[in-house]
């Protein structure tokens, strides 16, 4: 990766360019120095050097070590979009998105895009950047190396949900501003607490049929389950979600899509837009 320095950078140590402009992490700039390299209009060059305008730096990133725990196992993906940098897929209800400790012979999303570039013989990593839970569908970014997956960690990715609750709601539209927290005694439920971080939740009416509400859904925070809580505290648990109070009558997973999603990519800053057609499941209640 390289840069051509402009005016406004001049005397700015590469240390500071990298920490400051291309926005590296501290860990990420020492793994450079120790394991890869860093080189100004082509000779290898400490972090300590000064920058001048027309000046060009290169990185070399070190070679990323791949887990041993996201072994390559086939499985099928529908990708949504892909560069050398970041993959979209939209993801089955059913399929999680990291392996099991306790059930490694399952593949996950994780052991499928393994094996994809296995396949096709690209040296790539698996950095998940947004996620969603195993019985949840819908769009999923994934970056290819661990500077991508930082530069997206540091951007707001909009993502809409659609959920169908139980019962019909009285608001067409609104605001669920309830901090959530682990449940007590619990190491996968979470609850609306006091104590627990802020969960803003946006949510607009969209249709109401077979006593049950579709709702288009925004997140403003990205807290673990927080669609599922926020809802279920307000009497309207998903359908099919009986971790939370939902009934599995109509659906046996939680009638929860990722539907559409955007961001601005971190390397041409043009905002890219994705979007996802319910599932069969979905549409059929």
């Amino acid at each position: 990766m390289n840069w051509k320095i402009t005016d406004e950078y001049t005397q700015f140590t590469v240390r500071d360019y990298l920490l400051h402009v291309r926005f590296f992490s501290n860990r990420l700039l020492k793994d450079v120095k120790e394991r890869g390299e860093i080189r100004l209009n082509e000779e290898n060059v400490t972090v300590r050097t000064k920058l001048s305008a027309g000046d060009r730096l290169e990185v070399q990133f070190p070679d990323e070590i791949r887990s041993e725990t996201i072994a390559p196992m086939p499985l099928e993906i529908e990708k949504v979009y892909e560069d050398s940098a970041i993959l979209v897929v939209n993801k089955e209800s059913g399929v999680a998105v990291l392996p099991n400790p306790n059930d490694v012979n399952t593949p996950t999303l994780a052991n499928g895009v393994m094996y994809d570039y296995e396949q096709r013989g690209i040296d790539n990593t698996f950095h998940i950047v947004t996620r969603l839970d195993r019985n949840t569908s819908g769009l999923i970014v994934i970056a290819k190396d661990r500077y991508t997956h930082h530069l997206l960690q540091q951007r707001q990715i909009n993502r809409n949900y659609v959920a169908i609750v139980e019962g019909y709601m009285k608001e067409e539209e609104g605001v669920i501003d309830l901090p959530i927290g682990r449940k007590p005694n619990s190491i996968i439920e979470r609850m609306v607490s006091e104590t627990g971080k802020r969960a803003i939740t946006h949510f607009r009416l969209l249709e109401k049929k077979n006593n049950c509400s579709f709702i288009k859904i925004q997140l403003e925070t990205g807290r673990t389950h927080q669609i599922r809580v926020h809802f279920s505290y307000m009497g309207h648990p998903l359908v099919g979600d009986d971790l939370y109070g939902g009934s599995t009558q109509l659906l046996n997973r939680q009638a929860l899509h990722c539907q559409s999603l955007s961001f601005i990519h971190p390397y041409s800053e043009d905002r890219i837009h994705f979007y996802s057609q319910l599932p069969t499941d979905l549409k059929s209640i």
